[in-house]
């Protein structure tokens, strides 16, 4: 089915579940998660994946085996369509893009292109495009420099990232349960795409095995 917007019921949902983040809960209530929250994020990535490719839902349920919370359930619905993002909650909608978290190698291969005079700057004039845009940019930091970059380096804020990303957010109102929360999604990733061309290019996937 086309989308015509997550569920009446899907703000509602979270709310409760923020306040009782239980089995019970989730029993009581998995046929509101299944057709107000699950089947409208299926038909959304459905309708992008013509541009975008193909989308995955993020599993409900929390890894709480290394967390000292260990509530059941995560508190929205998450999904990706390779390094672009999608959720919804009870703080409504989000789109986002980029690398959330880079490992070793490619936090190499990202500090060797942003120190370079041509890929750095190009990375810092697509960012201002983004941030024009109403975008805002983030991503994990070091909180010092990295270890041989000089303190005057035009481009210091750049280099100590680990992560980077933007994003855009929308809370709850009507138009996230109609059609127009997908011209949201769609208009969001566009804007990002110059970002994550970018890191494709000069950054890529991490050749190092996952832990």
């Amino acid at each position: 089915m086309a989308f015509s917007g997550f569920g009446e019921y899907s703000v509602e949902f979270y709310d409760g579940l923020l306040a009782d983040n239980s089995k019970a809960y989730w029993t009581d209530r998995r046929e509101t998660y299944e057709c107000d929250v699950r089947a409208p994020m299926q038909e959304l990535l459905a309708a992008c994946e013509p541009e975008f490719g193909a989308g995955k839902i993020f599993r409900p349920y929390r890894d709480v085996r290394f967390s000292k919370d260990k509530t059941p359930y995560k508190t929205h619905c998450g999904a990706m369509a390779g390094q672009y993002y999608v959720q919804v909650g009870s703080e409504g909608l989000m789109a986002a893009g980029g690398y959330y978290r880079m490992a070793p190698d490619q936090v190499a291969r990202y500090r060797t292109a942003v120190d370079d005079e041509r890929r750095g700057t190009d990375l810092q004039a697509r960012l201002a495009t983004i941030e024009a845009a109403g975008l805002a940019t983030a991503g994990e930091q070091l909180r010092t420099r990295p270890r041989g970059v000089a303190p005057d380096h035009p481009r210091l804020d750049l280099l100590r990232h680990k992560g980077l990303y933007g994003w855009r957010e929308w809370p709850p109102d009507d138009v996230l349960h109609e059609p127009g929360a997908l011209d949201r999604v769609v208009g969001t990733w566009r804007t990002l795409r110059p970002l994550i061309e970018w890191l494709t290019d000069h950054v890529g996937p991490s050749d190092q095995p996952r832990r």
